[in-house]
């Protein structure tokens, strides 16, 4: 592993009164369970749940950075899926407990809720607050060996599914300080047995960019790749590689104030684009739900930009759409004791985080338009540009609104409408053209199955404002069938089907037609995909008639492989399009909930996913031909 060497300023930050001892440790529970439902602690046991292991431990080293103790980290993945996280930082206390008679660290690795994070004198800022890390990753791993650089020694231990295999022994002298641990997930446990690159990948990067000047290594042993993470501009350069690919009005607006044990960080630019992308930390944790320091920012945001408005006498006020509209924003929080609503940590419920930041943001941005007249002029022309467009998008809004009344007479003339009125029980085909919805309205279960036909490819909505996807036929007639209303006025109490389902030819231009249909729910109906309700229906390329029988088959790979199986002569037919299926064959391959495969939709990271929709489907032809080119190889295996 790496040699680190520790600087002046971070051996008196250690020396300064910030100890991390056993005293600091406090034990809460024991542990129990934790293999037994491992789903509990850890989200599930596939490739999420198998990565999370690695993030429990690298956020470790990250509190670490966060107290002021880190400065670097080292990730390993090994040949044989076992993975080393390396930090720099104090080194888990390794002195008996006072009252448990055991290694601190021991406690540590074999204790549910055993840990500093709940000592505010050894972690003032945490993202992990449980203190259930270390324990329920040791619990979860077939092998795992922890060594502290600490004391002017080496402190080393083994462990095998959370119990200990060696007492803590000191195995030699260094001048290092920090932890290092290597574990390997119980295949016993998971169904994945390999850690994905780009996973990690990901996360390093968001965290390096999150913790400015902090040196992150990812390490392959398994490709021989290796990757340096380091930013010195930390958040400010986060948002110019987000807006790389986007023309944009200015340069990155920065700023950051720290109250008390209060701190915010934010980055802001304004493009050229239509949609909003502001990602909201705390602590490090990505808050997809945004919460209290998001609101902080927005409202103070707007509270300038109609206060600029008024005193040039611009024009009217405009709204917080308005002054978020083509704007891509980090705001990045430290909060000693963060609320989060709901165990997922996804959205921040601290009330004083929110006049904190809200105070800062008009406090630096007021003084910032002074100085700079000629951005704070591109910012609110930008915003009325963006006020007008909603008013002119007003009238369309309520053309759909006076539709949108759940009921036989205002829905979409080429509707077929199932006759079950519990949602949660009926199906919505959004089905390609005219040919394959006539075949789909007639294999489709009239009791729990409606199918609304869509004519042609849909707007891309990536390119377009409000008022001109309002206007789209076939756009309004999706919003009208759902019942929902859209982007602000969104419902999903009104949602009159559980289950929606894009159901296009597997050529290209199908294809295309899914990627714009996901393109407009992911934009302005996430919670539709958030909420589990939209799927893409997967329909056969072949259909093998062998004697009496026939199969079907759903790739190239898989006809191979049913030819192969097969002993005597067969026909073969070529789905060009659900067009060509008739009514049955239609129902017992794509329709038919007994035997059909659908893919459920889902967002596993809101960035990662902005970015693709946005390379795809927006302006620049260029980073589009890229990612095709890197990609085109894992065609076959996408998994929406």
């Amino acid at each position: 592993m790496e040699n680190f060497e520790v600087s002046d300023k971070e051996m008196q930050a250690r020396a300064d009164g910030n100890s991390y001892t056993a005293d600091s440790i406090q034990v809460l529970k024991d542990l129990e369970g934790v293999r037994k439902r491992p789903a509990m602690y850890i989200g599930d046991t596939s490739v999420r749940g198998f990565h999370h292991l690695a993030f429990e431990i690298i956020d470790n080293s990250i509190d670490e950075a966060l107290a002021g103790f880190c400065s670097e980290i080292v990730v390993k993945i090994h040949k044989d899926n076992s993975l080393t996280v390396k930090d720099n930082g104090r080194g888990i206390p390794v002195e008996v407990h006072p009252q448990e008679g055991k290694p601190a660290l021991e406690l540590v690795l074999t204790v549910l809720h055993a840990g500093g994070k709940f000592d505010s004198k050894a972690y003032k800022i945490s993202g992990g607050l449980h203190g259930v890390g270390l324990s329920v990753v040791n619990a979860l791993s077939s092998m795992l060996k922890v060594k502290v650089y600490k004391n002017g020694k080496v402190y080393e231990q083994s462990y095998s599914k959370g119990k200990p295999l060696t007492k803590l022994t000191i195995s030699g002298i260094t001048q290092e300080t920090g932890t290092e641990i290597t574990f390997k997930p119980d295949e016993e446990i998971f169904q994945v047995k390999e850690f994905d690159y780009e996973i990690l990948k990901k996360r390093l990067k968001e965290l390096a960019y999150l913790n400015a000047n902090l040196k992150i290594k990812l390490i392959d042993e398994r490709s021989s790749k290796e990757e340096k993470f380091f930013f010195e501009g930390g958040i400010k350069k986060f948002v110019q590689d987000l807006n790389k690919a986007r023309e944009t009005l200015h340069d990155v607006i920065y700023f950051s104030k720290q109250k008390e044990k209060l701190v915010v960080e934010v980055a802001f630019q304004y493009t050229t684009d239509y949609q909003e992308r502001i990602f909201s930390f705390v602590n490090n944790i990505n808050t997809i739900e945004h919460g209290t320091h998001y609101t902080g920012f927005c409202t103070a945001l707007t509270r300038v930009i109609n206060n600029y408005i008024k005193k040039l006498n611009l024009g009217k006020a405009v709204s917080g759409q308005d002054t978020r509209e083509g704007l891509t924003g980090i705001i990045s929080v430290k909060v000693p004791e963060p609320q989060f609503e709901g165990q997922t940590k996804t959205k921040l419920g601290n009330s004083e985080v929110k006049s904190f930041v809200e105070s800062a943001t008009n406090e630096f941005l007021a003084e910032f338009f002074e100085e700079n007249p000629a951005i704070a002029k591109l910012v609110v022309n930008r915003c009325l540009e963006a006020a007008r467009a909603r008013e002119a998008a007003k009238k369309a809004k309520e053309l759909v609104r006076r539709k949108s009344v759940l009921n036989k007479t205002s829905l979409p003339g080429k509707l077929a409408d199932c006759q079950e009125k519990d949602p949660s029980k009926a199906e919505l085909f959004l089905v390609e053209g005219d040919s394959a919805g006539g075949s789909a309205k007639l294999a489709r279960e009239k009791s729990f199955q409606a199918v609304l036909p869509l004519k042609g490819k849909i707007l891309n909505v990536e390119k377009a404002r409000f008022d001109k996807i309002l206007k789209n036929s076939e756009i309004v007639s999706m919003i009208t069938a759902l019942g929902t209303g859209i982007k602000d006025e969104f419902d999903i109490k009104k949602l009159r089907y559980g289950k929606i389902i894009i159901m296009c030819d597997s050529d290209v231009d199908g294809q295309h037609i899914t990627c714009l249909l996901l393109t407009f729910f992911f934009r302005y109906m996430p919670e539709l995909i958030e909420n589990g309700n939209l799927y893409i229906a997967v329909a056969p390329l072949y259909k093998v008639i062998y004697g009496k029988e026939h199969f079907y088959a759903y790739s190239d790979a898989e006809l191979q492989e049913l030819l192969n199986n097969l002993k005597r002569e067969y026909v073969v037919q070529r789905f060009k399009g659900l067009g060509e299926m008739n009514p049955d064959q239609l129902w017992e391959t794509t329709m038919n909930p007994a035997t059909r495969k659908l893919k459920q939709v889902t967002i596993e990271d809101a960035i990662i996913a902005d970015e693709i929709f946005r390379i795809l489907m927006g302006e620049e032809v260029g980073p589009r031909k890229q990612f095709i080119m890197q990609n085109a190889k894992f065609a076959q295996n996408i998994d929406i």
